[in-house]
């Protein structure tokens, strides 16, 4: 059993806010620094989408290579970000931040120059690498440098609508610079990621080692990571090699194989990669179960819009980062409103009434048809779906980190962004692999169309079970709610009682 003593002076740009209620110049800057990592995350995966068939073209790659480009990112992201989360609190979360910031911005200007398919992939894999240890990272310095309550809330919901903001104009900022070229969506990031590191080096506040830690849980940490990059390679590639050929089976059996014994080092270790109690908590469970859903349910979403959008409406990609753009502002424009809200109503019903927003926009663009107005037919879409976004995400990270002590929120962090990257990855392959499966390559405009609503379906239904997750926190939180009552009457009853 461990003794964590803090100490009542803290080292920390929130010493004076936190008593006066306000926030310093450079606690601004603090959280700018970190908002700009999120950024930076968000806005890399939606630039590269777009510039693809610019890439392929270039550099002469065929579809199956173009999609590890994509898919190499998410292979480096989501396989280390459990890795990724332990280190920050290990190492130091400040040491981990700096040197992964200085990672991604090499790994940005080596994608940009690379004349290979190869090495391009390397340049995403890195950059994906990278992005695992800044999130959890990133993350877990606001919680530790910002109180419980209010100041947390308010720095989260900004911080968590960065990306949102990030992967809008990643979308419209891909569709001008690849008019140009393609090289200049791989180089942008590296520039603000050099300003964020020399900024973050002056601003971020010191975090020291985690001193009583009872040694590096080497095994699990190997392990970990060994089962998160092949579960994300296994999903990644199962459309392609097919969900019950032999090879697919085999990895999936492998991965289950590996989570069991990966389960059982942590049980038995003194310093485990992730203290599985943390999952007997409902309310963090119902947090990791509804990132998994939020983002598995939008990702598919947004694939099979792009294709609708511009295989068979014909649309440009700076057209279709437009349409995409309504959901993004709405999310940007409610960052600083977003804390506020949070206080006022808790995270509990602002996630369920997000998910049903959710549900009833993807719902919505079922009626869409191969000559659709904008205004009546995708906006509508669009509005609800960004509403979603903005109640939703903010109150899931504050979900997962209240309660948490400082010396576990970077596992935490790592647990809730592998949530986000594992349920995108599942997710986008279970719709994928229902819409080839209806889908014919001599098909016509309107039968492609058809093909897509099965998906569509998938995507309302995956929401709908992020819904149902979230409900029994309404109960939980109304019988806490109850025993504060109860507490307090018996309590003014004995106060009475005395007095009389």
């Amino acid at each position: 059993m461990h003794v964590h003593v803090v100490s009542p002076v803290m080292t920390s740009p929130l010493t004076i806010p936190a008593s006066a209620g306000r926030w310093t110049p450079r606690l601004w800057g603090t959280l700018l620094v970190l908002c700009a990592a999120m950024f930076l995350d968000a806005l890399d995966v939606s630039m590269v989408g777009v510039a693809l068939p610019s890439i392929g073209s270039d550099l002469d790659l065929s579809t199956s290579t173009l999609q590890w480009i994509v898919s190499g990112y998410i292979l480096g992201y989501g396989g280390l970000l459990l890795l990724g989360g332990r280190t920050a609190d290990l190492l130091g979360r400040r040491q981990v931040f700096l040197v992964a910031l200085g990672v991604f911005a090499l790994a940005s200007l080596l994608g940009g120059l690379v004349d290979s398919g190869p090495l391009l992939i390397a340049s995403r894999f890195i950059k994906g690498l990278s992005a695992a240890f800044t999130a959890p990272a990133g993350l877990s310095i606001i919680t530790t440098t910002f109180p419980e309550g209010p100041l947390r809330n308010r720095a989260l919901s900004i911080y968590t609508t960065c990306a949102a903001t990030g992967f809008s104009m990643g979308l419209v900022l891909s569709g001008l610079l690849t008019e140009a070229s393609w090289r200049l969506t791989m180089l942008l990031p590296a520039p603000i990621a050099l300003i964020a590191l020399f900024a973050g080096l002056k601003l971020l506040p010191r975090s020291e080692r985690e001193k009583d830690h009872n040694g590096y849980d080497i095994p699990g940490a190997v392990l970990g990571t060994a089962s998160m990059l092949l579960l994300v390679y296994t999903v990644v590639q199962a459309p392609e090699s097919g969900w019950a050929s032999a090879r697919t089976l085999l990895s999936f059996l492998a991965v289950a194989v590996m989570l069991t014994v990966f389960v059982r080092i942590e049980r038995r270790s003194a310093g485990p990669l992730i203290r599985l109690g943390v999952l007997r908590s409902g309310t963090q469970l119902r947090a990791q179960l509804g990132a998994m859903t939020l983002f598995g349910s939008y990702v598919g979403f947004q694939f099979l819009v792009t294709l609708y959008m511009q295989s068979l409406l014909g649309w440009s990609a700076l057209h279709t980062a437009l349409a995409f753009l309504p959901a993004g502002a709405i999310v940007a424009l409610s960052a600083t409103k977003m804390g506020a809200i949070v206080d006022r109503f808790g995270t509990q019903r602002l996630i369920v009434a997000g998910f049903v927003l959710m549900i009833t926009g993807y719902a919505l663009f079922l009626r869409v048809s191969l000559d659709p107005t904008y205004a009546t037919l995708i906006l509508p879409s669009m509005v609800l779906i960004g509403g979603a976004f903005a109640l939703i995400f903010p109150s899931l990270n504050i979900q997962a980190t209240n309660g948490v002590d400082d010396h576990e929120q970077g596992m935490v962090s790592g647990l809730l962004n592998t949530s986000v990257q594992v349920g995108g990855a599942i997710f986008l392959a279970v719709v994928t692999a229902v819409v080839t499966a209806g889908a014919d390559e001599n098909a016509g405009p309107q039968a492609v169309l058809d093909s897509y609503r099965p998906g569509l379906i998938v995507v309302t239904g995956i929401a709908a079970a992020g819904l149902l997750i979230s409900l029994p926190g309404l109960r939980t939180r109304r019988r806490q709610q109850s025993v504060v009552v109860a507490k307090s009457t018996s309590q003014e009853a004995e106060r009475v009682s005395v007095r009389d």
